[in-house]
């Protein structure tokens, strides 16, 4: 499972839940009467959020000159603290909370504690050499290692089409159906999705990344603050004893091979669906890249790391695992159903506004660097010259925005299209990765080398998603690798073959086919001279 398909798991909000809810039972939360005082503390932290949002990015001040940094870089004016809570928060949303405590496993916590090397990783490694090559976005970097911008414009759109198809509307979902629970409320889910996505785009538009990061930060705050109160609370609720009568493989650090995350797998893909995910993934990369200086950018990525490792395992996983103890095994309601049992009423228009701010900081840090994206990649380099970026914001932004409203449904009524589109766009992972690998570790390769690895690993990736991994597509009533006895294989092994296979055919393919011999210049390489 690639990162986007560990999203699958988390942002797929089980539809059988929801089910249950629209004939009168639970969903992500107990149906509750909304009180005067639940909604006037929502609109009043909110209102809060935005205040003190504003005036701390007029308190920041800068040139407000159109500029692709300004708009999109912050003007690399941002400090430690608001680099890492916008890393922070851009991860960090109800698909975590809710999703991940929903699997009822402490197990699932690995997906967050090897995140901790990913940041390290970014910080160390990829940080300097996107502040040495002055990158706006990360696809830059590969024009300027490549003989050729093809590699460039490929992964964009791979980005992009990724944020508009998945990211943009996949939040919104999870947000409005966390809402609607919360409230208990019987409205469509468009009604909390159009508010929330429109705000959103307010911050893109008027501050840019700026405006972006510090509400990141401010609701970030708040959020974890929450999330462990409710750790606190549900620990709390069962005296402590996180153990008796519990299942041990739900408490169980060690994966068995027919587990979520075998334990072997940390050691094989684990580490490269990291290194995509925080150190080649646009949407998490620029704002590591707001910063004025390198080491003003690594104090904040490894801030948010050490959020990641204190705090993030245990708000995503132990909720859960007290809400199998207490209530049996319930899915994604799980989460939903701890919060209104350990919180105080009075709390709940507190919590609700909270997450609906990370909901927002959440949708808006995907939407700038969608328009990022857009601008830099694509409309600066094939259409004309951008004079302003904040008037191209403004309207890539609103289009970006209604595309992302529109395709909510599409997420609430075909679980298909969900599956679908998630398993897509984690065929991408590894063979982007692989991209960057050929790049910076290897001189003389041509870029279309390069889109000819990935192609590669796509299409092998997608081999084993949709015909060697399901049942009865060549063998009834088994996969291809339980009929040869490679039932132990792990989608996560086979991220780590695909990634070698399509460094391997990329390098053959320059070689081969654009007559180029590569040179190693990575860690070790001899320098001449």
């Amino acid at each position: 499972m690639t990162v986007n398909e560990r999203r699958k798991a988390l942002l797929d909000l089980n539809l059988s839940d929801r089910h249950e809810q629209e004939k009168g039972g639970r969903g992500l939360l107990p149906e509750v009467m909304v009180q005067g005082s639940q909604v006037a503390v929502f609109i009043a932290i909110t209102a809060l959020i935005g205040l003190a949002t504003w005036w701390k990015v007029r308190s920041i001040g800068g040139s407000h000159d159109g500029s692709g940094k300004e708009v999109f870089l912050a003007g690399g004016g941002l400090t430690w603290l608001y680099v890492a809570g916008s890393i922070t928060l851009t991860n960090l949303s109800t698909e975590q909370l809710v999703g991940m405590n929903g699997n009822q496993m402490l197990l699932l916590a690995w997906w967050e504690i090897s995140g901790f090397v990913g940041l390290m990783i970014l910080a160390f490694i990829f940080v300097p050499i996107y502040y040495r090559q002055g990158c706006t976005t990360v696809t830059e970097l590969l024009e300027r290692r490549y003989e050729g911008g093809s590699i460039r414009t490929v992964i964009s759109a791979i980005f992009l089409l990724g944020n508009i198809l998945i990211y943009l509307p996949a939040a919104l979902y999870s947000g409005s159906l966390f809402l609607k629970s919360m409230f208990g409320v019987d409205w469509p889910l468009l009604w909390f999705a159009a508010p929330m996505a429109i705000i959103a785009a307010i911050y893109t538009i008027t501050g840019g990344l700026k405006a972006v990061a510090v509400m990141d930060t401010f609701s970030g705050i708040g959020v974890l603050a929450v999330a462990l109160l409710v750790v606190i609370l549900a620990l709390n609720a069962v005296d402590f004893d996180l153990v008796s009568g519990v299942p041990p493989e739900r408490i169980s650090m060690v994966g068995d091979t027919d587990s979520p995350i075998p334990f072997h797998t940390l050691f094989t893909g684990m580490l490269f669906i990291q290194i995509f995910y925080w150190s080649t993934n646009q949407n998490i990369t620029q704002k590591a890249m707001t910063a004025p200086t390198i080491r003003e950018a690594q104090k904040g990525v490894m801030a948010a790391a050490v959020v990641r490792i204190l705090i993030i395992p245990v708000i995503v996983v132990v909720p859960g695992v007290v809400g199998y103890k207490l209530f049996g095994p319930m899915g994604d309601a799980s989460y939903g159903r701890m919060v209104a049992h350990v919180l105080p009423p009075w709390m709940s228009g507190a919590f609700a506004a909270l997450m609906a701010a990370a909901v927002i900081a959440h949708t808006s840090a995907i939407l700038n660097s969608s328009v990022a994206l857009y601008a830099i990649d694509f409309h600066d380099k094939f259409i004309r010259s951008v004079k302003s970026h904040w008037k191209l914001a403004a309207w890539t932004s609103a289009v970006l925005t209604g595309t992302s409203i529109l395709l909510v449904p599409a997420f609430e009524n075909a679980k298909s299209i969900i599956n679908l589109l998630q398993e897509l766009n984690g065929l991408s992972s590894m063979p982007v990765l692989s991209a960057f690998i050929a790049g910076l570790l290897f001189a003389n390769v041509d870029a279309r080398a390069a889109i000819i690895g990935l192609v590669f690993g796509v299409a092998s990736y997608a081999l084993h998603t949709f015909v060697l991994y399901k049942p009865d597509m060549l063998y009834p009533g088994e996969t291809f690798y339980q009929h040869i006895g490679w039932s132990g294989l792990h989608y996560i092994d086979v991220m780590l073959m695909v990634l070698v296979a399509s460094v391997i055919v990329a390098l053959t393919s320059n070689r081969v086919i654009f007559g180029n011999v590569a040179r190693y210049v990575g860690p070790g390489a001899r320098r001449d001279g």
